[in-house]
């Protein structure tokens, strides 16, 4: 099976230099594996997660996605619109939207119609349990009903790769479980690969796979 996403000799640092964040950071996903990114906060996680989705560039070293090189603008934009959805611990949807609105943006981005994704919108938030709140405006809306949302959206250009970061970390024990429980279940349904940042180790230990870094290395992969 090849390798889905293909990280190799990744440096990152910011503010000019000064703060290394990734340093020398090498990680190879398979199609359909579903790993998990286990470590402190400030370990690096959350950045090679950005530098992957092409959210952040890197200062050397090569990421491929799909076979595509991320570090080409133009390339990371059409994955980012077709191939990669990226669920973030605080749910980054619009609060003054209506969920259905917000979950649509994806489609439309990838220049597609809110026609056409009205069907995938609705059968997402049925799966997630939120179908009954799509006519809501977000912040009316629960912490538990606005990630699972922030789930259908991600996943609204049915993506191979799903990126999370800390994707429950902002719920209560109950919500953190039915969450987690409704992205295992929808990654391994459709084969999607899966790559999330958690502090968590219960929740790590239901994955594939675990990734420990520490200090912007990766100090133990039992995958490898």
């Amino acid at each position: 099976m090849k390798s889905h996403v293909m990280v190799k000799d990744v440096w990152k640092s910011f503010d000019q230099g000064r703060i290394e964040v990734l340093k020398g950071v090498g990680l190879a996903v398979q199609e359909g594996g579903i790993v998990a990114l286990c470590g402190t906060s400030g370990c690096g996680k959350s950045t090679l997660l950005n530098v992957i989705s092409g959210l952040e560039e890197v200062d050397r070293g090569a990421v491929r996605v799909a076979g595509y090189d991320v570090v080409n603008e133009s390339t990371r934009v059409d994955l980012l619109r077709h191939h990669i959805g990226y669920v973030f611990q605080f749910h980054h949807l619009m609060p003054d939207l209506t969920l259905a609105e917000n979950c649509l943006v994806p489609v439309i981005a990838a220049g597609g119609s809110r026609a056409s994704g009205m069907d995938r919108m609705h059968e997402l938030a049925e799966a997630t349990g939120v179908g009954h709140r799509l006519k809501q405006r977000v912040r009316e809306l629960s912490g538990g009903e606005r990630q699972r949302g922030a789930l259908v959206r991600s996943l609204m250009n049915d993506p191979e790769l799903l990126l999370c970061d800390e994707p429950t970390g902002a719920l209560d024990e109950s919500n953190r479980e039915r969450v987690f429980d409704l992205l295992l279940d929808l990654v391994r349904a459709r084969g999607r690969t899966l790559v999330l940042a958690t502090h968590d180790p219960e929740l790590a230990r239901r994955c594939d796979r675990t990734v420990r870094m520490r200090d912007g290395r990766i100090e133990d992969d039992n995958g490898a």
